[in-house]
């Protein structure tokens, strides 16, 4: 097929031509034959798929009426609530995250990152049900899978166990949780992760609130070890507030470690609390990417899934204006996240796998400021949502929609 007449990221217009899967050819508009299926996209502006880099598909409560929220002062506190929430809810794992996958997937989003709780209580439950999802979805996007230790490493017994079981059974990194914060042991909770990302061949995604100087140097800390475990390029730290509370000597010294041993940090573009400086940050070498974190869960009622949204709400906390900055803030949430996740890019070129998303903008800054409901959205050459709305799963496998 064809996808005629598109404004690309540049503001040329072209045609794309798609077969199994791929984009096999991008020409100006008007110059590939069209004696094959197309649609005309009448300028509205083509990206590529857009990938969230952190969420937590087992904790939402879609699918249940709307909850009112239970506060906590601290990580540990909301960690409490949550598990007395946990206990209570009628819907399972499985029916919750099939519901955000199907909303998140209307928005455009081809690829995700998602951890999974990880404890005594639960075992492996969350793992087994999300490992399902992923199957049952793949049609829509894909799904990395973080075996994330809620309740700690170190303080938690037997959670060193299941975190490795996690990965033997389909896990595809480990995850900790504030060193220090939870644990109150930096070496003892890297040593275990570590150890266990080492033994499997796998990364790390590492939630980190500690604040400040301490947070800092475990952010060091952790950059060290990368290098030391040949895990360059394999390790993300997810949420990092530290770096926008130290000055200007400390953050250099961490993000230039961050960045020789390549380790990305993600920001949700969190609400009134520090957060990771985005320019900055990139200036200094390190990738930054974006996630959606919480969507309608026990920590935040917030949150949709949409990342245009979730780009615009970043730029919007970073005084993002220029066109430029914008065109960054589009940048969070489509080629940095595919450079962490190990997607191998995202970028629309012959050959690159036709995930793609059509908006009804003349920009990529009005797509960002905006967000307007998605046009149409495509994974590997088939449609699955068009002007905002998913697909029947029916209607995608029988590749329905691709003619005018």
């Amino acid at each position: 097929m064809v996808l005629a007449n598109a404004t690309l990221a540049d503001g040329h217009r072209a045609d794309m031509e798609i077969a199994d899967q791929r984009i096999t050819a991008i020409r100006p508009a008007d110059s590939l034959l069209r004696d094959t299926q197309q649609l005309d996209l009448g300028g509205a502006l083509l990206l590529p798929g857009l990938i969230d880099g952190h969420l937590h598909l087992d904790k939402t409560l879609l699918g249940l009426p709307f909850q009112p929220h239970r506060p906590g002062e601290s990580v540990a506190q909301r960690i409490a609530a949550e598990k007395m929430l946990r206990r209570t809810l009628p819907l399972s794992i499985e029916a919750r995250a099939v519901k955000l996958v199907r909303q998140i997937a209307a928005y455009g989003t081809t690829s995700i990152r998602s951890h999974v709780d990880i404890d005594k209580d639960v075992g492996l439950e969350g793992l087994h049900a999300l490992l399902r999802v992923r199957e049952k979805v793949r049609h829509l996007l894909e799904i990395q899978i973080v075996a994330f230790p809620q309740s700690g490493v170190i303080s938690h017994p037997g959670a060193a166990d299941l975190l490795d079981q996690a990965i033997r059974e389909g896990a595809d990194l480990v995850g900790g949780l504030d060193p220090a914060g939870i644990d109150g042991d930096v070496h003892g909770q890297l040593d275990v992760i570590f150890s266990i990302a080492e033994r499997h061949g796998v990364g790390l995604d590492v939630h980190l609130h500690d604040p400040g100087s301490l947070g800092c140097f475990e952010l060091r800390q952790i950059s060290a070890r990368t290098i030391v475990s040949g895990l360059e390029s394999r390790v993300a730290v997810s949420h990092a507030f530290a770096l926008g509370e130290v000055d200007e000597s400390e953050f250099k010294a961490t993000a230039d470690a961050l960045a020789r041993a390549g380790v990305a940090i993600m920001t949700n573009g969190p609400g009134p609390v520090p957060m990771p400086p985005v320019k900055r940050l990139r200036a200094a070498g390190v990738t930054v990417f974006a996630g959606s974190d919480n969507i309608r869960d026990a920590w935040s009622p917030y949150g949709n899934g949409d990342m245009l949204e979730r780009a615009m709400l970043i730029g919007y906390r970073q005084g993002f204006l220029a066109d430029q900055d914008l065109a960054l803030a589009l940048d969070l949430v489509t080629e940095a996240p595919a450079a962490a996740l190990g997607l191998g890019g995202c970028a629309l070129k012959q050959d690159a796998w036709a995930d793609l998303v059509v908006v009804p903008a003349s920009s990529i800054t009005e797509a960002v400021v905006c967000h307007p409901a998605r046009a149409l959205v495509m994974k590997r050459g088939r449609i699955i949502a068009r002007d905002g709305a998913l697909l029947s799963d029916a209607d995608v496998h029988a590749g329905a929609g691709f003619l005018e």
